[in-house]
């Protein structure tokens, strides 16, 4: 009768992917889900996730696949209200439910405690196109150009958004 058992490597592997899945997760100070720091910039990484940032992170997921209304309440839950990351998916949700005057306050004021982050303004220019301002959603371009250059996934997001509008460069 033949044995049946799992390779070492497989079993490796499954503890391996097991613990991955158990370890808290990290946080980034950005809005957008965590991405890589820069090499050498850890400073961006929260090396002891808060409430919230755990948070931020379900609103986030909450927000972007649709449940506004959830996200807003999630976000809502948190500590800090005044943390930019929070301001921001909220008023993306709010923003994203067709509440734009209600968002741009949001976004006003995440950016007003960290005008670096190119994802509010790429959210803020889109509110401006849904208003009927592309001129201030150009400003909004030009600063994140300033920020982090033409090649930037927020950058390409509200150029691909002013373009759609038809509005020209």
């Amino acid at each position: 009768m033949q044995k049946l058992f799992a390779p070492t490597w497989l079993l490796a592997a499954g503890i391996g992917f097991a613990a991955s899945m158990l370890a808290p997760q990290t946080s980034f100070s950005a809005g957008d889900p965590p991405k890589p720091c820069p090499k050498g910039k850890d400073e961006c990484r929260s090396e002891n996730p808060t409430g919230d940032d755990q948070v931020y992170n379900l609103g986030y997921w909450q927000a972007k696949s649709g449940a506004y209304e959830a996200a807003i309440a999630t976000l809502g839950s948190a500590k800090n209200s005044a943390d930019p990351r929070i301001q921001t998916m909220i008023g993306f949700s709010l923003r994203k439910l067709g509440r734009v005057d209600e968002a741009l306050g949001y976004y006003r004021a995440a950016l007003t405690a960290n005008p670096n982050l190119t994802n509010t303004r790429q959210y803020l220019g889109e509110a401006f196109l849904q208003i009927g301002q592309p001129a201030q959603a150009k400003e909004q371009l030009a600063e994140i150009a300033k920020r982090c250059g033409v090649a930037c996934e927020d950058y390409r997001l509200l150029a691909d958004e002013i373009a759609k509008a038809g509005i020209a460069g």
